[in-house]
This record gives structure tokens, sequence and C-alpha cells, in this order.
């Protein structure tokens, strides 16, 4: 008797690992969405541009709406970043605005992470039941 419940107190029962994997898929999908959400805020509409080393601006809004996240359920992790764009050689624009290269960087997603990164042990808290 004694040993059947002993065996239920291990970490790698199948409730256990099913609760810590929807708890995992639930504080992901927030993180995924406040990044999000921060990196959005983050650009501003206007004309001009945006000085170098701050978030770009968004001239027609398509940056701001093309930024998604997702779960990987099979890595435990979530992606976030704008989706590459299609039309007129726009895929590479995301890319060049955080990173720079042919002309100086405004990280947006970066910075984003970075705003989130301490509200992340917030969200694990008392997420496992």
């Amino acid at each position: 008797m004694i040993d059947v419940k002993f065996k239920r107190m291990f970490f790698d029962s199948p409730h256990v690992i099913a609760s810590v994997d929807n708890a995992a898929r639930k504080v992901f999908t927030r993180f995924g969405a406040l990044v999000r959400k921060i990196a959005r805020n983050s650009i501003r509409k206007r004309k001009s541009h945006a000085p170098p080393g701050s978030p770009p601006s968004s001239h027609t809004g398509l940056l701001k709406r093309f930024i998604w996240f997702g779960y990987e359920p099979d890595s435990r992790s979530v992606v976030i970043g704008p989706a590459r764009l299609s039309r007129k050689n726009r895929g590479e624009a995301p890319s060049l605005l955080e990173y720079g290269k042919e002309f100086p960087a405004r990280p947006y997603m970066g910075p984003a992470l970075e705003k989130a990164n301490p509200e992340l042990p917030c969200l694990w808290k008392d997420s496992v039941k």
C-alpha cells in the first residue's frame, strides 16, 4: 500500500506532465501576446522617419498589423515577430529595421522582449495546478 502511494508522487506521472504542458502553453501564449502588444505599441504612426536606435515609424500600418506569435508545442517555446511581407520586395524590411544593414537599425522586437522579460516569472507563478 505504501509503495503505490509513493509512486503517485513522482513528477513523471502522466497527470503531472499533462499539467505542466498545459501550463507551459498558457504561459507562453500570454507571454507571446505581451511581447507582441509591447512591440506594436512601440511603433508610432508618423510621417517622418524614426531616429536610429528607436522603434520604427509606421507609415502604412503594415508592420504593426503583421506582428504575430505562435506556441510551438514540440519545443515548448513561443515564436514572436513580424511575418515576412511578400509584396514589392518588402520581405526583408522587418529584419532590416530590427538589425540594420543598409541603414541604421531601428529595433522594436528586441526591446519589447527585454521589457516583457521581468513579467515572465509572474506568469509562471501558480500556473501548474
